[in-house]
């Protein structure tokens, strides 16, 4: 789920976690609840043979969960303070291989596999959202929303500005392979 505005930009940040038994009852007695229960998701990244869309910052993202299928564009990070702002354009599909032939048709390909599992967490009268992604390089939340929400939601679940991450997950899985010596390839649970 996104939660966009009127101009299509998402704000976001990351926030890694090393006990998430101790983030879901912060999550929870923060008066957040599950709205969407934990489900594994398929991402595949699609670029030219040249990468031109990734050395934009631009990302095309083809993503699995369930049975629901979801093509999303993600413009460049526009300048903010802390947290990643870009412009998302989401549409849903109704058959992700069909789709997946049809952009490697086109001469696009698929760069770079993900996979995690996703809980997201909502609470009433709230304008943003708690996701709570199980990777296979660590647990992150990401806080989706307006810039006073994803601060002050952060402040009340013990993190302040300088836990936040605005790298990708892509960016993330290649400093993690850096860190441990071991060349990049698909970030996915073996």
């Amino acid at each position: 789920m996104s939660v966009a505005n009127a101009t299509n930009q998402e704000r976001e940040v990351k926030i890694a976690i090393s006990d998430l038994a101790h983030i879901l009852a912060q999550v929870q007695a923060a008066g957040f609840s599950e709205s969407t229960p934990r489900h594994f998701e398929s991402n595949t990244v699609f670029d030219t043979p040249d990468q031109s869309i990734r050395s934009r910052g631009e990302l095309l993202r083809l993503r699995t969960a369930g049975s629901r299928t979801v093509l999303t564009f993600k413009g460049a990070a526009l300048p903010a303070r802390n947290h990643k702002v870009r412009e998302e354009l989401e549409i849903d599909l109704s058959n992700a291989d069909t789709f997946s032939t049809i952009l490697q048709r086109l001469g696009l390909h698929p760069l770079f596999l993900y996979e995690k599992y996703r809980t997201e967490f909502a609470a009433p009268n709230q304008p943003g959202i708690i996701m709570l992604d199980e990777t296979p390089i660590g647990n992150f939340i990401e806080l989706e929303g307006a810039e006073h929400w994803i601060d002050s939601t952060a402040a009340l679940l013990g993190f302040t500005a300088r836990d936040y991450i605005t790298s990708s997950y892509g960016q993330l899985y290649r400093d993690k392979c850096t860190e441990l010596g071991i060349d990049p390839a698909h970030m996915v649970f073996r």
